[in-house]
């Protein structure tokens, strides 16, 4: 499959850490989920979901599914005015550096 720039994009951020570490997901559903989505829709992200392991342990502690349009997309949607306030607020919920990876359709 060819893919263009209109070819749908998937983000998945990733926040690993100790079974510990601090991360709210109240915060972070209730919150920063429905933030970024307030933010980015204009830039074209489609859909926000978020996805948690079934029990405490050491790992990955939350991931996020950033769907969007394209790559033009999200390229607008992290280089817009909103991205250093979307950024502001992971502090928010937790200290772990959140990790991001493109995807796109096979």
């Amino acid at each position: 499959m060819t893919h263009t720039q209109d070819t749908p994009v998937t983000i998945y951020v990733t926040y690993e850490g100790a079974a510990g570490a601090r991360f709210d997901r109240a915060y972070y559903v209730g919150h920063h989920v429905p933030l970024v989505m307030h933010h980015w829709a204009q830039y074209g992200l489609v859909s926000v979901a978020a996805f948690f392991p079934a029990v405490g342990q050491a790992g990955t502690l939350a991931i996020c599914e950033c769907r969007f349009r394209s790559a033009a997309s999200v390229d607008a949607a992290f280089g817009s005015a909103e991205a250093p306030f979307v950024m502001a607020d992971v502090p928010n919920f937790t200290d772990i550096a959140p990790n991001r990876v493109r995807a796109i359709p096979l």
